[in-house]
């Protein structure tokens, strides 16, 4: 599993580190003096799917370079409640500085690793790929899909840079599908894979006749997925989208498209709770 960027990482942490601090931290350094060390445990109060732990790292060592952590569970490990994930030691003016903004960031991203398990779970042992969109919170989009990728599922485009996706809008905009995909085929990289969203079969067929390499199955349902795959016969890859939910992802991923993607991924995930506590001064 690839992580993020350490370079995008820390510039994600000073922003988030800068709007809570501000100029500092008015009660942990009115209350304690900067000798004093502090050791710390981490505790889910719920069962999840850790995901964060160099984040939550680094955002600890901006304040204390000294900062140790000592983790009994990494990226991936579902977390049975109660049971430590972790334990840390340094500073304990760095600790309570940085507790929020750390805590915030596992939290987040462990919740999303948590749902995503679960959406991939649900989806059953097919050969279907789950795979996130970008909905996402703007600014956290490398890690939210990293998060994504340690719950087991799989990464769409990460922007708009590094994909192409025609859908409606842009149809309406060229006139149709055809005039679509060809202008952009003329436009882009030959490298470059086009995939277009359609609504209808009628879409379908033309985006195969003018050659589309994936077509985005929108808001179809379970009879008009198993047609749709009929008719691509393996010749172009399927992705199914549009409302997709834990109740219904396994009938989907039964019709036989290639590609689930479910924005609830990272636009719906709620933080688990873990809470850190002070164990030793």
């Amino acid at each position: 599993m690839i992580a993020p960027n350490t370079l995008l990482i820390d510039k994600i942490i000073d922003t988030a580190l800068a709007e809570d601090l501000g100029p500092g931290d008015l009660t942990t350094e009115a209350l304690i003096d900067p000798s004093i060390k502090g050791k710390a445990r981490l505790v889910p109060r719920e069962e999840m799917v850790l995901a964060g732990i160099e984040v939550f790292g680094r955002v600890l060592s901006r304040l204390d370079p000294d900062i140790a952590l000592e983790w009994n569970f990494q990226d991936g490990d579902v977390v049975p409640a109660g049971r430590d994930i972790g334990v840390v030691e340094g500073s304990l003016r760095g600790i309570l500085s940085a507790e929020r903004t750390a805590l915030n960031f596992l939290q987040h991203l462990s919740g999303i690793a948590t749902l995503t398990k679960r959406y991939v779970d649900k989806a059953g042992p097919s050969k279907v790929r789950v795979v996130d969109t970008r909905k996402t919170t703007p600014g956290l989009r490398i890690l939210e899909k990293y998060a994504v990728r340690v719950g087991g599922a799989h990464n769409h485009r990460l922007g708009l840079f590094d994909g192409v996706l025609i859908k409606d809008n842009h149809i309406a905009a060229a006139g149709s599908i055809s005039r679509a995909v060809e202008k952009i085929r003329a436009n882009v990289p030959h490298t470059v894979k086009i995939e277009v969203e359609v609504d209808d079969l009628r879409g379908l067929e033309e985006a195969m006749r003018v050659g589309a390499d994936a077509v985005l199955l929108d808001n179809m349902s379970i009879d008009e997925m198993k047609e749709a795959v009929s008719i691509a016969g393996g010749r172009v890859l399927l992705e199914a989208s549009g409302g997709i939910t834990l109740e219904t992802i396994g009938e989907v991923a039964q019709t036989g498209v290639d590609l689930i993607s479910v924005g609830a991924l990272t636009h719906s995930a709620r933080s688990v709770d873990i809470s850190l506590e002070i164990i030793e001064q």
